[in-house]
């Protein structure tokens, strides 16, 4: 027995280990304290920061510890010389990196690094250059040190130019940095800027990364890191800002306008004149709330729209961003809009020499897609190619592709179908533009009717173009909910019926909608139809085959609530 190593027992090991951590919590938790203290009191000194630095070199993840030595540095700026700062700072640098060993995607850390690095009063911004590669060397997919090497990078002196070459060492050694493919996206706009594409860059340039790219998808097919480069290399810019429609309906006082990207007009408010007269009124969005939004509704105070010298009416954000309308004598309502071409409304247009290339990139593609059956990537890249270079012609083709997504992606499945949605919604919108486009009469265009039921739409989209349209169907689909439905303006006529609607509070205060047929839903209770109460032209309601038809009394409930409704579920009230 003598002389033999006594071995622990599990349980005794595990008590040991129990006692030391609470130990280290006692102690770190009467660290915390202190230093809370001390920052309740404004004893900002040499105690809490030496406090600060013992806890966070255990955690540098707490976030307030280093707010609290922000505030010790600025308090010690008021009484210090700038020698004793700077050897503040340098210390406090040598510390952070200190930190950043123990956990190097310590966000806190890095973060307060900037802040050092703006505050001290010579900067070595070459030494944090260097501190980022090797920070890279060990893992070259930290995105808390590529954010701060932007910080750096925007700083000082080192040419973009050279900053892109970086990405391309980096992406050269692993297609599989995402940071270095984003950091690509952010540099090459700014080096190769497109002229009319803001966001975009020169078609030159995007050919050749689409050829850097092709290689790495082809290279390693089961990362997605080039699969999403390549996405952004597909997209189309930022819209510039613009109000794309105009409607004005004296009868209701009112100014509808939508814009190209969503503004608040409670913290950037938008000027209404009438014949060069300012109107007072008051903007409100379309779901009464104080968000951005691409629509909002102007409410005149007055009665200047019904007045008989009316004439010019325009509403204007901007010397740029500007709208006018024109009320001729005796009309209650005018349309201003823009005339778009529906078959780039979606996509971006393509020059001779970029459709060529996508068909080529689609081919190869579908010749991946023969070797990788199972790669979900490489498929939805397919779909994509095929939306930029004919969503009407591929639409088949597209759809069939989508099939075998969700079949092989269940775990993503709900947000292909949307994806599925946003392009069947796509073409549908097109198709009706075209269509249209031929009609010559403006009352056969205001009875056109957009159908696009049984089209197994989980989410609608886009419907600030159909803003116009009084009839809509949206039938026989997947919808839980009836969402943006209050960009629907001018909507008299709306049908959504055999779908699973529980929600439809966008359609709070249509002023046009007169019959709503929602017919076998999921809607169960008085409150989902409360913003019903808000739509003064609705007359005709059916909500047969819905679970709120079970509740006691429900035709005086539903009269009730809706004094306005002469018809339910098609029996006069």
């Amino acid at each position: 027995m003598h002389g033999r190593l006594k071995v622990k027992t599990t349980e005794e090991q595990q008590e040991a280990k129990r006692k030391e951590r609470e130990k280290k919590l006692k102690l770190y938790t009467a660290g915390t304290q202190k230093v809370f203290e001390k920052r309740k009191k404004k004893e900002y000194d040499g105690e809490i920061l030496e406090v600060c630095a013992q806890l966070l070199s255990a955690n540098p993840d707490v976030y307030t510890l280093w707010n609290v030595r922000k505030e010790t540095f600025q308090v010690f700026a008021e009484t210090k010389s700038c020698d004793e700062m700077k050897d503040l700072y340098d210390r406090e640098l040598g510390f952070i990196e200190n930190c950043l060993r123990v956990n190097p995607k310590s966000y806190g850390a890095w973060y307060h690094r900037c802040w050092v690095m703006d505050h001290t009063p010579k900067p070595d911004w070459k030494q944090e250059l260097k501190l980022c590669n090797l920070y890279l060397e060990y893992d070259e997919r930290n995105f808390h040190c590529w954010d701060y090497r932007r910080f750096v990078v925007a700083r000082s002196d080192v040419a973009l130019s050279d900053d892109l070459e970086f990405t391309s060492t980096k992406i050269s050694t692993n297609f599989s940095n995402y940071s270095s493919w984003h950091y690509r996206s952010k540099l090459l706009p700014q080096l190769h800027p497109d002229q009319e594409k803001k966001g975009r860059i020169k078609e030159e340039i995007l050919m050749q990364e689409y050829e850097l790219v092709q290689n790495a998808f082809f290279t390693d097919p089961n990362d997605q890191s080039a699969w999403f480069y390549h996405r952004w290399l597909m997209g189309r810019g930022e819209k510039p800002l613009g109000i794309q429609v105009m409607y004005v309906n004296s009868a209701l006082n009112q100014i509808m306008v939508i814009f190209s990207q969503p503004v608040n007009l409670q913290q950037q408010s938008a000027v209404v004149f009438l014949n060069d007269q300012i109107v007072d009124g008051t903007w409100k969005n379309s779901r009464n709330n104080q968000y951005h939004s691409i629509m909002w509704i102007y409410t005149v105070n007055s009665d200047a729209l019904n007045q008989e010298n009316r004439r010019k009416l325009e509403v204007k954000l901007s010397e740029d961003v500007c709208r006018t309308c024109h009320l001729d004598e005796g009309v209650t309502e005018c349309w201003s809009k823009d005339v778009q071409d529906s078959g780039s409304l979606f996509t971006a247009e393509l020059s001779d020499e970029k459709t060529e290339f996508l068909k080529t990139e689609l081919e190869s593609c579908q010749q991946l897609r023969e070797l990788e059956p199972d790669n979900k990537w490489c498929l939805l890249t397919v779909i994509l190619l095929m939306r930029v270079l004919d969503p009407l012609k591929l639409e088949t083709e597209m759809l069939s592709c989508f099939t075998t997504i969700l079949a092989q992606d269940t775990y993503r499945a709900d947000y292909f179908k949307d994806l599925r949605s946003k392009f069947i919604m796509e073409n549908a919108i097109m198709r009706y533009l075209q269509e249209r486009s031929k009609v010559t009469e403006s009352s056969e265009v205001n009875e056109m009717t957009f159908d696009i039921s049984g089209k197994e739409l989980t989410t609608l989209h886009h419907l600030e173009h159909l803003s116009s349209l009084r009839f809509l169907d949206f039938s026989n689909n997947n919808l839980l909910a009836l969402n943006d439905v209050d960009l629907l303006f001018s909507v008299s006529d709306l049908k959504a019926d055999d779908n699973k609607i529980r929600d439809i509070s966008h359609l709070l205060g249509l002023p046009s909608l007169e019959t709503l047929s929602l017919k076998n839903n999921n809607i169960s209770s008085l409150i989902h139809i409360e913003p019903l109460a808000a739509c003064p032209n609705l007359q005709n309601l059916d909500l047969t085959g819905n679970p709120i038809c079970d509740i006691d009394m429900f035709r005086s409930e539903v009269g009730r609530l809706l004094p306005q409704l002469k018809s339910l579920n098609n029996k006069s009230l």
